[in-house]
């Protein structure tokens, strides 16, 4: 178990870091959110044509209202938080490369539907936007990143038996 803190924290205090870099912001961090907003308005167009995306804004053209995805609402914070835990348990490297391909996109799926359920839950009433944004969905968020990580955990027991991490039956 200490092992496995002392690499969880480690490796939160270095992509934590990195992500905070002018350089990763500027490179990574800022396209990729402008992609979820232009990835949130084109799931939205089929059932609302005045929706537009811009940078990291969406908008919707009739009424003007718009939400700008910023830091700590693209998914990329829990991301860290996944990769950490599946870096500091043991496994192989395919296993851990897997479980942060899937968990990253089951992160981003329950992303992209907190944008768009925002999105209309801000036209219709901005005190629940509020509420909703500051503290349903970040709860939710993370509790993704839980449950992937418990899933991950269960399919290396059932890939490993009693043997992951060195426990053994008694």
């Amino acid at each position: 178990m200490t092992r496995f803190v002392t690499i969880f924290a480690l490796t939160l205090l270095a992509l934590f870091t990195l992500e905070m870099l002018n350089s990763v912001q500027q490179a990574v961090i800022q396209p990729f959110t402008g992609l979820l907003a232009t990835l949130s308005a084109s799931l939205i167009i089929p059932f609302d044509e005045a929706v537009i995306a811009s940078g990291r804004v969406i908008e919707h053209t009739t009424n003007q209202f718009a939400v700008s995805i910023e830091a700590g609402c693209n998914g990329v914070e829990a991301t860290i938080v996944l990769v950490a835990a599946v870096a500091a348990f043991p496994a192989t490297l395919w296993q851990k490369c897997g479980a942060i391909v899937l968990g990253f996109l089951a992160i981003q799926a329950m992303n992209l539907l907190r944008i768009i359920s925002l999105f209309y839950l801000g036209q219709w009433n901005l005190d629940i936007f509020t509420w909703t944004h500051l503290y349903l969905w970040p709860v939710l968020i993370m509790l993704d990143v839980l449950i992937v990580f418990l899933l991950y955990l269960r399919y290396l027991n059932r890939v490993h038996g009693d043997d992951v991490a060195g426990t053994a039956a008694i």
